[in-house]
């Protein structure tokens, strides 16, 4: 076995203390998630001279900010979380970071619940502040992508979401099974093999809203094909032939909404 195989054994998923608050690479990729995707987003504003000002991009990441983390909290515990009525019951332990007086953070998080937050967090922006809706869902189309990466690299170094078993060379033993890193793979996919797709398409753009919608549809397909080296969420397991999970259920749902609301708009424009 090669140092790469045994990494978790060696690797402390702890980066730093603040005092005896411990600090994880998991936050710290988080937080550059984030930020990459702010830079992004400024970046195109001003390549292809967008009618954003600086001042509206940063109000809006805080509106995102707050949606994402809130869906992607409550997202987890109303799909994943096998407490979903104690928490429902007891709301304010919902974000507690302490189990037993002991720090740990904050646990459990769904891209999925992350989705719909986001999108009515953009949409009260939009409504707020006047600005089209469709308008700054492409600006995040093509923003958010390439900012996944770092969630995903988090997801490894964290030790979480871990991948099927496996003989393939490069795997990572976990608990003295071997199984593919499957996180590395969903940084691929769903951030360089989705931001490719919105890059390409975005030259053949029609409407307004267009790109988040290709945005959806290949991100599902992506995360689809990924989980099929990720191991299902253990409290829930597989959902269907003892292969299916229920991430590629929902994704395949979000790729299958994306193609129906896609039709529904290029028609829509096409008439107008």
């Amino acid at each position: 076995m090669s140092s790469w195989n045994n990494i978790y054994k060696v690797f402390d998923p702890v980066a730093f203390h603040i005092f005896s608050l411990p600090v994880h690479w998991y936050g710290i990729m988080y937080v550059l998630a984030l930020i990459v995707a702010l830079y992004i987003g400024k970046y195109f504003i001003k390549k292809d001279k967008l009618d954003f000002s600086g001042k509206e991009v940063d109000i809006y990441f805080l509106y995102v900010e707050i949606g994402v983390i809130l869906g992607a909290r409550l997202g987890y515990i109303l799909f994943y979380d096998t407490n979903t009525f104690y928490y429902l019951s007891h709301p304010w332990q919902i974000f507690n970071p302490f189990v037993n007086g002991e720090f740990v953070g904050i646990r459990g998080m769904s891209y999925h619940g992350a989705v719909f937050g986001f999108l009515l967090s953009t949409y009260l922006y939009s409504k707020k502040y006047k600005i089209a809706f469709g308008k700054i869902m492409d600006l995040v189309a093509i923003s958010v992508p390439l900012a996944f990466v770092f969630g995903r690299i988090g997801n490894f170094l964290n030790q979480e979401l871990i991948g099927r078993e496996t003989d393939v060379p490069w795997g990572i033993l976990v608990d003295g099974v071997l199984r593919h890193p499957s996180q590395l793979y969903e940084a691929v996919l769903e951030g360089f093999g989705v931001f490719l797709a919105v890059y390409v398409y975005k030259n053949y753009q029609k409407f307004s809203g267009e790109l988040i919608l290709v945005y959806g549809i290949s991100y599902g397909l992506f995360r689809a094909i990924a989980e099929i080296w990720r191991a299902p969420d253990i409290q829930i397991g597989y959902v269907c032939c003892d292969v299916v999970t229920q991430g590629q259920v929902m994704s395949l749902a979000m790729s299958l909404v994306g193609v129906v609301a896609w039709v529904y708009f290029k028609n829509r424009a096409v008439k107008n």
